[in-house]
């Protein structure tokens, strides 16, 4: 098995055009969601036998994926201490499915949100997400490890504008989640024969005034005793409720 000995193993930054995943779990993940895009297996002289290594095992062994036992650069990568299998991927772009659900993050910021709303959203049938720019970088492998590996497992696309993306998928009813909304989500009756997009702003300001013209806006009521819903939360609650009330979404988990 080949190894890309020419890949610099220094600390992520945003121009590489590889990344990584850090940990068992996020690197069994990419060989199985994405194994064409996998370059290397890096692991530790401390790991353990293991079902998830010897998983890692056969599926670098099937698609011929190099695997290298570095100490060094496992620590040089990682500043996690009980970091003992990181995957090296290059980076691949995709598209979103017009026939089903988005979810919509307009200028995200947080890369630990963004994970959790990735893994959340997944489970929750909804593998489409569109980042509305400038928004953080979906690759960075704090992103990955906070989705346990389930970026593996969606479509994203990236989108200048707002507009953009409304242009792109005029099909979709849209949903843009504010205090300001107009309808309350418990009362509203989304069209089951209707692809939809669920809006959301960034975390410290969430969505303009100029959402309130554009589709349905909605609010998820709670106590006067907040003032708002952290974003993963609210995005979660959204996709439950949708997935609970829409037939078309999809109950499966891989988008291969």
């Amino acid at each position: 098995m080949g190894f890309p000995m020419e890949l610099l193993f220094k600390p992520y930054k945003k121009e590489f055009d590889y990344s990584y995943s850090l940990g068992a779990y996020p690197t069994i993940e990419l060989l199985q969601g994405r194994p064409e895009t996998a370059l290397a297996v890096l692991t530790s002289s401390d790991l353990r036998a293991s079902p998830e290594i010897s998983e890692i095992d056969q599926i670098c062994s099937s698609h011929r994926i190099g695997i290298l036992a570095n100490d060094r650069l496992i620590s040089r990568i990682s500043a996690k201490e009980n970091c003992y299998v990181i995957g090296v991927f290059k980076k691949y772009s995709l598209s979103l499915d017009p026939g089903r659900p988005h979810v919509v993050l307009v200028n995200p910021s947080n890369m630990g949100n963004l994970g959790t709303i990735i893994r959340t959203v997944l489970g929750f049938g909804i593998r489409d997400l569109a980042i509305i720019r400038p928004g953080l970088d979906i690759f960075d492998p704090k992103v990955i490890r906070a989705s346990m590996g389930a970026f593996f497992r969606i479509n994203f696309q990236y989108f200048d504008l707002f507009s953009d993306y409304r242009m792109g998928y005029p099909e979709h009813d849209l949903y843009p989640f504010m205090l300001q909304g107009k309808v309350s989500l418990n009362d509203l009756r989304p069209q089951a024969s209707r692809p939809c997009s669920l809006i959301f702003g960034n975390e410290a300001t969430g969505l303009d005034g100029t959402f309130l013209k554009i589709g349905t806006p909605v609010v998820i009521r709670h106590s006067d005793q907040i003032d708002s819903l952290n974003l993963p939360v609210a995005v979660g609650i959204a996709a439950y409720d949708f997935y609970s009330k829409n037939q078309f979404y999809s109950k499966e988990t891989d988008v291969r």
